[in-house]
């Protein structure tokens, strides 16, 4: 039994796929994956990792759909590779009575601000399989898209997560849209470890910032497990996802928790290859003079970690969300460019 499958067996942590290929995926089925996210820069991504398939499903939906321009031709191909992700977890979602194997879909990050644009996006999406999930920025532009999902019915992965102050007004909105509706469907809130801690590191390296390394290499995973004790004080329905790892710390820090973490195979792969055994690490705190140090040292620090810091309109505007909505549109327009050259041949 791999490692990650014994993760699966023997504590209440679950991973995701993240951006995978079709091999990937049927690796990562194979340990026991709950399901699969992607993002805007997902067909970018495959043009490196699975140039055949994407390339092809992208000459098909070019020549499927001659009056299409290239925004939706982009929005099409990409729905098309999360679909036939969708038909790969389709059984895990059955066999779970839909508790399971959903895949996540994340729309066009240049129209991120036109929340009605979002909207018709994701009931575009939500036709492609029962499966589907909603990733959604939690954004001032974004909170009303999850808000119309949920009153949609529509399970979500609320994303770029990276302030407790985010996941804060995540879990009021769904609490009044359950009250008003009275649906509760699955609902992800996930916070960005990885992204959180490529943000500090370039912060620290730019302003020369004198930090301590283990100060700074426990940014991301304290704010992360501040926001999973915030979830679980709430007696939130939904549950925490972790995702944007960047070592296997990133993972394994979180193992024993009642918390999901998306992560890429590759990872998956080497967690494998480095454990046997799964090990208890939720518990462990992180202590007050590293915290103490990183509020010192790093305002945005102080931002994120503390409840009730920041208001929803600094949400788009905060540098890690920044950083990793830039990541999404540089992947997109790859798409659409690549669309274009071969709408042109």
């Amino acid at each position: 039994m791999s490692y990650l499958k014994k993760v699966h067996e023997q504590t209440d942590t679950r991973f995701w796929v993240n951006n995978p290929t079709l091999e990937d995926t049927r690796a990562a089925i194979a340990n026991d994956a709950f399901g699969c996210t992607t993002n805007p820069a997902y067909c970018s991504k495959l043009m490196q990792t699975d140039p055949d398939w994407m390339r092809g499903v992208i000459r098909d939906v070019v020549a499927d759909n001659p009056g299409k321009g290239g925004s939706r031709l982009a929005e099409t191909a990409y729905h098309e590779v999360a679909r036939q992700l969708m038909e790969q977890f389709l059984p895990i979602y059955e066999e779970s009575n839909g508790t399971r194997g959903f895949v996540t879909i994340q729309e066009d990050p240049r129209n991120e601000e036109n929340h009605e644009f979002i909207i018709e996006a994701c009931l575009r999406a939500a036709k492609l399989a029962p499966n589907y999930m909603a990733k959604i920025p939690v954004t001032a532009h974004g909170l009303p898209v999850i808000a119309a999902m949920l009153r949609h019915n529509i399970p979500v992965c609320a994303t770029e997560v990276f302030t407790l102050s985010q996941a804060r007004a995540t879990v009021e909105l769904y609490e009044k849209i359950a009250g008003e509706t009275g649906n509760r469907p699955a609902m992800y809130v996930t916070h960005i470890t990885g992204i959180m801690d490529d943000y500090f590191k370039d912060v620290v390296k730019k302003e020369k910032i004198d930090i301590r390394p283990e100060a700074l290499a426990a940014a991301g995973t304290a704010v992360a497990l501040k926001q999973y004790a915030y979830l679980k004080d709430k007696d939130f329905n939904g549950a925490m996802l972790g995702g944007g790892a960047r070592n296997l710390g990133h993972f394994t820090d979180f193992v024993g928790g009642a918390m999901h973490v998306t992560i890429n195979w590759s990872t998956g792969a080497e967690l494998i290859d480095a454990f046997e055994e799964p090990e208890r690490k939720i518990d462990r705190v992180i202590p007050a003079d590293i915290i103490a140090e990183l509020i010192e040292k790093l305002p945005n620090f102080e931002r994120a970690y503390t409840d009730n810091a920041m208001n929803i309109d600094d949400f788009a505007d905060f540098g890690p969300v920044m950083l990793f909505r830039t990541q999404f549109l540089n992947g997109y327009v790859r798409l659409v460019d690549e669309i274009d050259i071969m709408r042109r041949q």
